[in-house]
């Protein structure tokens, strides 16, 4: 059921997968889907996020809880959704607006496709990469979360900046695996309509840049094109 790590990330994330808690996963997920339970994102799109971002191109980590439940919506990247998707669901339509107030001249899109963010180095990573159709959490306490308690540790090690950004409970979780020495955390309420009241006005776009900055790196550009056709990976994305 789980497909391969994608081979960037072989040598960093590769032996959790020879771990039993692993196998157990990789073993429930294949009975639910045997029993008729809808596992969301489809499997070739559970690692979509890893594949988009490997990890010598990482400067952000995007922290969200488990994919969207509804069909035909998650595709492997937190909150971004595939680009036919109408309506754009609750949480995006906020983080759309947060970068509207925050980012000047960001322009609020027809769509719900993130995928410009993870081919500039944003990795979009929820912190349960699986979940049962309409069953919000279903999947939560299965083992995604020592999975990616091992994911994020391996980014920490990276030998450049990285900046997590942690929204939700969930996310927040994961706060003392990260090193403050080298990367910066940035701590959010989750965009959901249920918590938009603390969400909005946290300007946490523009933070995330100004740290990149303080680091010698490129910001982000968080404009998200109306195509979402495979745009040409950015050459060098560091300016150190």
């Amino acid at each position: 059921m789980i497909p391969p790590v994608p081979a960037a990330w072989a040598p960093l994330i590769g032996p959790e997968t020879e771990k039993p808690y692993f196998h157990e996963l990789d073993a429930f997920l294949e009975q639910a889907a045997a029993s008729g339970q809808q596992v969301l994102p489809p499997a070739p799109e559970i690692f979509r996020a890893l594949e988009l971002t490997p990890p010598d191109r990482i400067r952000v980590v995007l922290l969200g809880q488990d994919p969207y439940p509804t069909p035909g919506h998650a595709h492997g990247l937190c909150f971004s959704v595939r680009p036919e998707v109408r309506p754009i669901p609750g949480s995006l339509r906020n983080i759309y607006r947060e970068l509207e107030s925050d980012i000047p001249g960001f322009r609020k899109p027809s769509h719900g496709c993130l995928e410009s963010w993870a081919r500039q180095g944003v990795l979009l990573l929820n912190t349960v990469m699986t979940v049962p159709a309409g069953d919000a959490a279903g999947h939560r306490g299965r083992g995604w979360e020592t999975f990616t308690n091992a994911l994020i540790h391996s980014i920490t090690r990276l030998p450049h900046r990285v900046v997590f950004v942690l929204w939700g409970n969930d996310a927040k979780k994961k706060l003392p695996l990260i090193p403050t020495e080298l990367h910066r955390v940035i701590v959010n309420a989750h965009p959901s309509p249920l918590s938009a009241r603390l969400f909005l006005g946290c300007r946490c776009f523009s933070a995330i840049n100004r740290h990149l900055i303080e680091a010698g790196h490129r910001a982000i550009d968080w404009t998200v094109p109306e195509s979402t056709g495979p745009a040409p990976r950015q050459g060098n994305l560091f300016n150190d």
